[in-house]
């Protein structure tokens, strides 16, 4: 088994292409033939994960947060990133970060939280924009079949949960093949008339080559004609945040005790309480203050969130209650999406969940 391997079943489930921009999600350190030992999953790379991976003769560290964030300019040892990237290499270790591309996808880091919470109809809180794109082609009316089934497999015609979309309209084209041409149907310097298929699919802008690539290898012309259209369109099966409802309301207090147990909380700093009932719940991993109003306009009665600063707790204005956890706490399950993608693909690879906390934060 190599590293490649793994982060490919990784990148499958979620996309490096779904990272925001400032983040830096995939491989850090290592190269992808290398084979694996083992596996070590945590949140935070610290050095006493770098050791504990060494123990235990794990030699790839899949972690939630980036090792590597910002751009590094020595490697003298003066800061624990560095001095864990000097362990990392001098042990042969690799280390691999799942940041916001998890936090993007519909079954990663908020997911986890609102089944944790065990929220229904949940959905998207502040969808992505500007990551579809509209593809469209035109095909002989024989070989349309088998080229929209080629576009579905590269990953093209998916709706919400519905998949195989495709818009199609029949009319006919015109063209006329020059000297070194090899037309599939017509003559050389004859004009030709052909009935065909127009075919329209909605593709992620991370797929768009491999879609591309498809559709030249299906197609039965030597240079098929295709657009690709940019679509103003959100995107409801990515982006950040949660939204969902509670089996049955519940009173503020008894919820937030709840809270607290499921997620081993110290304290719980929120808003004032309004004295309503909770049933729609809002949440996001990690820092989510900038998604406080996606939570108010998606009417929902309390945001589970983290990192709020003292002015962000403000913005409620009485219309929500906000609960901060705590960074860590928000994303500790993290490392149980990590286990479940790699036990589908490798169900017999030895995996191991770090023991030390990595949370540097402390309540007394």
């Amino acid at each position: 088994m190599i590293i490649q391997e793994i982060c490919a079943a990784l990148e499958d489930f979620a996309p490096l292409a779904l990272q925001e921009s400032y983040d830096n999600a995939g491989l850090q350190i290592g190269k992808r033939t290398a084979n694996i030992n083992g596996i070590l999953l945590c949140i935070d790379i610290t050095e006493a994960v770098v050791d504990e991976a060494i123990q235990h003769n794990c030699n790839l560290i899949i972690s939630h947060h980036p090792l590597i964030f910002k751009g590094l300019k020595r490697l003298t040892g003066d800061d624990y990133v560095q001095r864990c990237v000097i362990k990392a290499i001098q042990s042969n270790i690799a280390i691999y970060a799942s940041h916001t591309n998890l936090d993007s996808v519909a079954e990663g880091v908020n997911g986890r939280i609102a089944h944790k919470i065990g929220l229904t109809g949940c959905r998207i809180l502040a969808p992505m924009a500007e990551q579809l794109l509209k593809l469209v082609t035109f095909v002989p009316f024989v070989q349309a079949d088998q080229l929209r089934q080629a576009l579905f497999a590269a990953g093209a015609g998916h709706i919400g949960n519905y998949d195989a979309c495709s818009y199609n309209i029949e009319g006919f084209s015109t063209f006329r093949a020059g000297e070194g041409c090899n037309p599939f149907v017509g003559n050389i310097d004859e004009l030709h008339r052909e009935p065909e298929t127009r075919i329209e699919v909605v593709v992620p802008t991370y797929l768009k080559f491999k879609v591309q690539e498809a559709l030249i290898a299906a197609h039965p012309y030597e240079e098929p004609a295709f657009d690709w259209i940019p679509l103003a369109n959100e995107w409801p099966q990515t982006g950040m945040g949660m939204v969902g409802q509670l089996p049955e309301p519940e009173e503020e207090t008894e919820f937030l005790k709840r809270i607290k147990a499921i997620f081993g909380v110290g304290a719980i700093r929120h808003t004032p309480l309004r004295g309503k009932t909770i049933k729609t719940v809002a949440v996001c991993g990690g820092s989510g203050a900038s998604l406080l109003n996606s939570a108010i306009r998606a009417k929902a009665d309390i945001f589970v969130s983290a990192d709020f600063k003292y002015h962000d707790f403000f913005g409620a204005e009485n219309r929500i209650v906000v609960a901060d956890i705590g960074h860590y706490e928000s994303e500790q399950f993290t490392k149980e999406i990590f286990f479940e993608q790699i036990q589908k693909k490798l169900p017999t690879f030895a995996v191991r969940f770090a023991e030390c906390n990595t949370n540097p934060v402390n309540y007394l």
